[in-house]
Order: C-alpha cells, then structure tokens, then sequence
C-alpha cells in the first residue's frame, strides 16, 4: 500500500515545476529585442483595399523607453491617417505583446497578440461592432523595410478582410547595405546616435537608450562589456 502511495507521488511530480512556471515568463528587456528592428525613423506609404487610387504619407519613430523596471517601446506616427502614437509592451503572465494605439480622437485601442516567423499578429475587439481588428507587422529587406497590414473580421465572420497597409522604408538606410554598423550599448541594436564618456564615443539606436545612457553612462558601459564579454 505504501509503495502504491509513494508511485503516485512520483507521478504527480513533473506537474510542480508547470504549475510554479505559470506566472514567470518571459523578460520583457529580451522579448522586446526581438522586435528590435522595428526601432528607429520610417517614411511610410499607406494604400487603402477599398479605394487603391487612395495613397498617403506618414512617418514613425520608434524608440526604448526605460522607467524603473519598466520597459517598452514607444511610437510616433506623424500624418498618419488612423493613429498619434502607441506603446509597445510585454506582457510576462500573457506571454503576449500588447500595443496601446492613440486614434486621431485621442481615444486608446489596445491589441493584444505573438511574434511567429517574424510576424508580429496583434487583435482587438471592437466593444461597440464586436467585429474583431487586426494589425500584422513584420520587416523585409534585411530591416530596412517594415510593413503594417491592418484588417478586419466582422463578429459573424470567419474571414478576415484587409482594409488598408502601410509601407515603411528606415530612414537612411538602403538595400544591399553592406557598410560596417554600429551598436547601441543599451540593447545592442543598430546605433544611430553617437554619445560619449570619458573621452570615448559610443553609440545608441533612439533618443530613449541615449537617455538611458546618460543617466547612468559607467554602468551602461559595464553592462555592454560584460554582454560582449559573454558572446550575447
């Protein structure tokens, strides 16, 4: 009877370590530096499915924002059509990227969604229509270009229909490219921005790792060294 007991402990084991892991997840730093091609200054091309003679400008700026332990991405979307700006989190116990837009009514439409292959797929649901919105990111060119495919799915749908997409092309950057790069000490991206310390000049990839850099520039150096150090 006792050795039955005792199997039956062994077995139920390997559930433990599943059940202690549910709320960790992953470091919102690291899961955000897959996204890190994203940052920088983009020219974009907008077209509309419905209308295709109807073409517009806008520009992005993607940057780190760094506050305390808390750490995202924030965008500028200058002319756009649709949006101001957005904030670009990770959410650990979701295992979820969440991307709060501000629409050109200063209202907020949060999407939350994954990065598979390279295609960050973000959703809503519209409270109103109960239609369900959807945003597709995902970068070509080696990074040098970015595009945003926004559709939608009506609540009795299972189809969803593009309603308009947005070409970005860096600002600065060509295809082919083959010049030696910089990177930023902070995230270890494409640096753009040159700073210095103690004489020596070091780079950053958006005014939000510079500032990051001047607040505590000796330990940013430390830190980027003893990454390099590692191999990461």
């Amino acid at each position: 009877m006792q050795c039955l007991l005792f199997a039956c402990v062994l077995l139920s084991l390997p559930l433990l370590p599943a059940l202690s892991d549910a709320g960790k997840g992953t470091d919102p730093k690291e899961a955000l530096q897959a996204l890190q091609e994203y940052i920088g200054g983009w020219k974009g091309n907008g077209t509309s499915e419905k209308n295709k003679s109807e073409i517009w400008k806008e520009n992005a700026a993607w940057s780190w924002r760094f506050k305390g332990k808390d750490i995202w991405f924030s965008v500028d979307l200058k002319d756009s059509k649709y949006f101001k700006s957005g904030d670009m989190r990770f959410l650990p116990a979701k295992q979820k990227y969440q991307w709060t837009l501000v629409d050109r009514q200063d209202g907020k439409q949060v999407f939350e969604g994954e990065l598979k292959k390279g295609t960050l797929t973000l959703e809503r649901l519209d409270p109103e229509t109960k239609d369900t919105h959807q945003i597709k990111i995902n970068t070509a060119g080696g990074g040098v270009r970015l595009i945003l495919t926004f559709s939608t799915k009506l609540a009795d749908r299972t189809l969803y229909n593009k309603q308009f997409q947005i070409a970005y092309a860096k600002e600065g950057e060509s295809f082919g490219a083959t010049a030696k790069k910089n990177e930023c000490v902070v995230t270890g991206g494409l640096g753009t921005i040159a700073v210095s310390y103690m004489g020596a000049t070091y780079y950053v990839c958006c005014s939000g790792c510079r500032d990051a850099f001047n607040e505590n520039p000796a330990k940013t150096i430390a830190d980027y060294l003893a990454r390099k150090k590692r191999g990461e």
